[in-house]
């Protein structure tokens, strides 16, 4: 079975790349199977969020984080579930 692993992306986004562009910095935390996993959910949620394509995103820094530091509460309680009951 494949672990899951919690990362950290940081990066610059385009915003209102219509009218005013401007840069915004954003802090993500995700899970995922591989760096390249966590890439790919960064790009798909910002482009679902800001309406924004590959090339207006810019991933300066991804970085693996150990569970216990994870900030994020949606993180935190999806790493503390044991086991799914259906």
């Amino acid at each position: 079975m494949t672990q899951v692993k919690v990362y950290r992306i940081s990066g610059e986004m385009l915003i209102s790349h219509d009218h005013f562009p401007k840069w915004q910095k954003f802090n993500l935390e995700l899970t995922g199977t591989s760096e390249k996993d966590a890439i790919n959910k960064t790009y798909s949620l910002l482009g679902s969020k800001h309406k924004l394509r590959r090339f207006h995103i810019k991933i300066n820094k991804v970085e693996e984080v150990a569970n216990k530091e994870a900030v994020s509460k949606n993180i935190q309680d999806l790493l503390a579930i044991d086991r799914w009951n259906i």
